[in-house]
């Protein structure tokens, strides 16, 4: 009985270990780099012409962060819906770099339209401790998004929140919340 346990607890290590070693979820999981991410609000379009986040991406990020164009997909006329990501990413000084997604949701799944910075913030070369969507409850009713930045300027200062709010047509707009 000794034998056959010991040989059914190696079987399924080795097969944990096959899966663990197949690479697919490290496909998945996120860079360690990535600090705080949230996914929130949504946006939709009438005729296949997104309302591109209304700022110029640039092409690469030393972050090794995926890019994609911000103009519509030529031949798509079917209406188009997705959401928006805000996440941090960890730098080699321990400050982070904001980062603002548009992501399409379609019947092949996710796809990122446009990544840009949050220069306001980046500026600062933040400290972030936290980045929180308006409501934890679900996808909100209105067009756009709302979230709050938690960061330090240094690291032994108080926490300061600042908003990043995008309207319905798709604009930016990024400021110190007030108390």
């Amino acid at each position: 009985m000794a034998l056959y346990r010991k040989t059914l607890f190696a079987l399924a290590l080795s097969g944990w270990a096959a899966v663990a070693h197949a690479g697919s979820a490290e496909d998945v999981v996120l860079p360690a780099s990535i600090l705080f991410a949230t996914s929130t609000g949504y946006w939709e379009d009438g005729g296949g012409a997104a309302p591109a986040v209304q700022r110029a991406p640039a092409t690469t990020t030393a972050d090794g962060i995926e890019k994609a164009s911000a103009a519509p997909v030529a031949g798509k006329a079917a209406p188009r819906h997705g959401y928006y990501k805000l996440f941090a990413v960890r730098q080699a000084d321990r400050t982070a770099k904001i980062y603002l997604q548009q992501i399409a949701q379609d019947e092949d799944g996710p796809s990122i339209l446009s990544t840009v910075e949050v220069q306001e913030i980046n500026d600062l070369k933040p400290y972030v401790t936290d980045i929180r969507p308006e409501s934890s409850g679900g996808m909100i009713k209105e067009p756009g998004l709302f979230a709050m930045v938690h960061l330090k300027t240094d690291p032994d200062a108080e926490p300061e929140s600042w908003t990043v709010i995008i309207d319905e047509f798709g604009e930016v707009n990024v400021d110190k919340a007030g108390h």
